[in-house]
C-alpha cells in the first residue's frame, strides 16, 4: 500500500498544502491566501496572524485529502516550512500576543479585531536595533556574514523589548515561524537547528567554543533576561531546559488531538522538525538529476546553488566545511544536514519588484486590460510585446532593446552581498513615454537587474571558497522564461528548472514528513538532546535517500547568449557595480553636507 505525506509551506502571502506520494508524485495541492497588515503611516510595518495562518493551513490540509480521496490513515507524516518571521505567543497558554506598536494601549483595538502577533521577515521596524547589534562586533556576527540583518529575529525581539510593556514581554514566547507551526501541531516546544542557527543568533555548540546561546551577546544588546532564565522564552538551553532537532527529526509525540481535528489527520501522525521556506526549497530541488545524470550524491550538493524565487529570492549552497562570505548569511552549521554548513545569499525583492515596476507604471491599467481582453495574464503579454518589439526593431537579441536602460534593484535595501539596508533603487534611461511598450522595456530591465545581482552573489560566494556550477531554481519566478535565460547567460551556468515549479518548496516539507515517519517507526520518542544528536547523524543518510527517491528530473536551461550579447551583458554588469559605488558616494556626500 502506498504511503503519503503532507507538506505545508507558509510563504509571505499564502499557505499551501500538498499531498505527496512516497515516490514524490504531487497528488493534490491547495493554497489559501494569508493576510498581511500594513500601516498607512509606516511603510516598515508588515504583520501577520498565526491564527489566520493556521486556519489557512487547516483548510488546505483538509482540501487535499478531500480532493485526492486518500484516507488520513494513509498519511504517514507531515512537514512544515515557513518564512523566517517572528511569532509571539503567551507562555501561559500559547495564545497570540500582539506585536502592533499601539496595541498595548488600554482600549486599543484594530478595526478587524484580529491579534497580529507575527512580525513578517520583510518588516523593517528594527533598524535602530540592528545597528546597535552590529556595533557589538560579537562573534555571533561572524556567522551571519559579518552583519546582522534587521530581517532576523534578534533585532525584532529587541524592538519588542523596548516597546512592549515589561510584563507582557517577560511572559511571552518567541518563535521563528516554522518552529511555531510544529509547536501548534504537537504542543511540543522543541526547536529546529535551521531556525535557531539561521535566524535566531544561535551558534551550534562546538563552533569556536560556542555553547549555543551566547550569554555575553544577549546581555550586551539588552536582552539580558534570556540568559538569566536559561533562554526559556526562545526554547531553552539544549541538554538542560530545551531540545533542538535536526531537519526532519520527529517532534514530540506527533500531531496532538486538537491539531488532528483541525487538520483532518490522525492523532500521533509524525511531524518533522521544520525548516525555513527557502531551505525547504533546497531540500525539494538539489537531489534531482540534471540532464545526463542517472543519480546524484550528497557531494554534488556543494556545487548546486538553490535559488528559491518568489516575493524575494534566497540563494543557498551547502559545503562540508565552513565558508565565510562577507555580506552573505552564514555559514550555518547543521542547518539541514548535521556536520554540513550552509551559506544563504538573498535579494529582498524579486517577484515583488517585478510587480512593483508593473503596478507603478502609467500603462499598468492598460496592460492588464489588454491581457484580460486577450484571455491571458499580463506577464505572458509582456513577453509577447518584447518579442514583437525585437522583431519590429530588427534587434539581434532582447537585451539589445534595453542597452540604454540600467536598473539597480534594491528598492527595499540590500540583503546580500552588501548587507546594506540603506541601498535604494535606481533607474537610468527613462523617457517621456507612458506606453505599454515602455512598460515592457522596464519589465525586462528589471529582470536583467535581478540576474545581474544573482551573478554578484555567486561571484562573491565563489571568490571566498565555494564552487557553484549550477543553479537549481524553484518558486513562482521559474515561470518567467526570459528571466531564466538571463540568469543562465549572465551567471554562465546551467539553470535547472524543477519538475513542478509550484510544488518544489512544499515537496521539501513533505520530504521532512517522510523522514520523521521513518524515524518515528524505528525509534523511541526523542526526549533528550543526547538522543537528538545521536539520531541526527543517522538522519543525514536517511533524509538524502528520501530526497533522491522523491525528486524528479526537471529541465535544464543552458547558457546560450551569442558572443555579441555576452559583451553587452558584461558591460551591463560593470555598470551595475558602478551604480553601487555611485549611490554610496552620493549618500556619503549628502551626509557630509548635512553634518553640523
Amino acid at each position: 500500500m502506498t504511503s503519503y505525506y503532507i507538506g505545508v509551506d507558509v510563504g509571505s502571502g499564502s499557505a499551501r498544502a500538498a499531498l505527496v506520494s512516497e515516490s514524490g508524485d504531487i497528488v493534490a495541492e491547495s493554497t489559501h491566501e494569508t493576510l498581511t497588515r500594513r500601516d498607512d503611516h509606516d511603510s516598515d510595518i508588515f504583520e501577520q496572524s498565526t491564527d489566520q495562518i493556521w486556519d489557512c493551513i487547516s483548510k488546505a490540509c483538509k482540501a487535499v485529502l478531500k480532493e485526492s480521496g486518500i484516507s488520513n490513515k494513509d498519511v504517514k507524516g507531515i512537514g512544515f516550512d515557513a518564512t523566517c518571521s517572528l511569532a509571539v505567543a503567551s507562555m501561559d497558554d500559547g495564545s497570540p500576543v500582539s506585536v502592533s506598536k499601539d496595541s498595548w494601549k488600554a482600549g486599543h483595538k484594530h478595526d478587524d479585531g484580529r491579534v497580529w502577533n507575527v512580525i513578517l521577515w520583510a518588516d523593517h521596524r528594527a533598524s535602530a536595533e540592528a545597528k546597535l547589534i552590529n556595533s557589538t562586533r560579537s562573534m555571533v556576527l561572524k556567522y551571519v556574514g559579518g552583519t546582522m540583518s534587521l530581517e532576523m529575529e534578534a533585532p525584532k525581539m529587541l524592538w519588542l523589548k523596548r516597546h512592549m510593556p515589561a510584563e507582557t514581554f517577560k511572559s511571552s514566547m518567541f518563535f521563528d515561524l516554522p518552529d511555531f507551526l510544529t509547536y501548534k501541531a504537537t504542543g511540543d516546544l522543541a526547536r529546529s537547528n535551521c531556525s535557531l542557527a539561521c535566524k535566531c543568533s544561535y551558534v551550534p555548540p562546538g563552533v569556536e567554543g560556542s555553547k549555543g546561546w551566547n550569554d555575553e551577546f544577549f546581555t550586551k544588546i539588552g536582552l539580558e533576561d534570556f540568559p538569566k532564565t536559561a533562554y526559556k522564552q526562545v526554547g531553552g538551553t539544549p541538554g538542560h531546559s530545551g531540545l533542538i532537532l535536526t531537519a526532519g527529526q520527529p517532534v514530540g509525540k506527533g500531531i496532538s488531538a486538537k491539531a488532528a481535528e483541525e487538520l483532518g489527520l490522525l492523532e500521533g501522525t509524525p511531524v518533522g522538525s521544520a525548516v525555513i521556506d527557502a531551505y525547504a526549497g533546497w531540500v525539494g530541488t538539489v537531489a534531482a538529476p540534471m540532464e545526463g545524470q542517472s543519480t546524484t550524491n550528497l557531494d554534488d550538493s556543494k556545487h548546486r546553488l538553490a535559488a528559491i524565487a518568489g516575493t524575494s529570492t534566497c540563494h543557498i549552497v551547502q559545503s562540508p566545511e565552513a565558508v565565510f562570505v562577507p555580506g552573505v548569511w552564514g555559514p550555518y552549521k547543521h542547518a539541514i544536514f548535521p556536520g554540513y554548513w550552509m551559506n544563504e545569499g538573498g535579494q529582498s525583492s524579486t517577484g515583488q519588484l517585478l510587480d512593483f515596476m508593473i503596478d507603478t507604471h502609467p500603462a499598468s491599467a492598460k496592460l492588464k486590460q489588454l491581457a484580460k481582453e486577450q484571455g491571458t495574464n499580463h506577464f505572458s503579454l509582456l513577453t509577447e510585446i518584447l518579442q514583437k518589439l525585437a522583431k519590429e526593431r530588427k534587434v539581434p537579441f532582447l537585451s539589445y532593446l534595453t542597452k540604454d536602460i540600467q536598473l539597480y534593484p534594491d528598492l527595499h535595501g540590500n540583503r546580500s552581498p552588501l548587507a546594506d539596508n540603506e541601498m535604494r533603487g535606481m533607474l537610468i534611461g527613462m523617457q517621456l513615454d507612458k506606453n505599454v511598450s515602455d512598460l515592457a522595456l522596464r519589465y525586462y530591465a528589471t529582470g536583467e537587474a535581478i540576474a545581474l545581482q544573482t551573478r554578484q552573489i555567486i561571484d562573491e560566494m565563489n571568490k571566498n571558497g565555494h564552487e557553484v556550477r549550477s543553479i537549481f531554481m524553484s518558486g513562482g519566478l521559474v515561470k518567467n522564461s526570459f528571466l531564466m535565460s538571463l540568469i543562465a547567460d549572465i551567471c554562465n551556468v546551467p539553470v535547472q528548472l524543477p519538475h513542478s515549479h509550484s510544488a518544489s518548496v512544499v515537496l521539501g516539507s513533505a520530504m521532512l514528513g517522510a523522514a520523521a515517519a521513518k524515524e518515528a517507526a524505528e525509534g523511541p520518542i526523542i526526549e533528550t538532546q543526547e538522543q537528538a544528536e545521536k539520531g541526527s547523524f543517522e538522519m543525514k543518510d536517511r533524509l538524502w535517500d528520501i530526497m533522491i527517491k522523491m525528486s524528479k528530473p526537471g529541465t535544464t536551461v543552458k547558457p546560450s547568449a551569442s558572443e555579441r550579447e555576452l559583451k553587452l551583458l558584461k558591460v551591463k554588469y560593470e555598470t551595475f557595480l558602478e551604480c553601487i559605488e555611485l549611490q554610496r558616494k552620493w549618500r556619503k556626500n549628502v551626509s557630509q553636507a548635512l553634518e553640523e
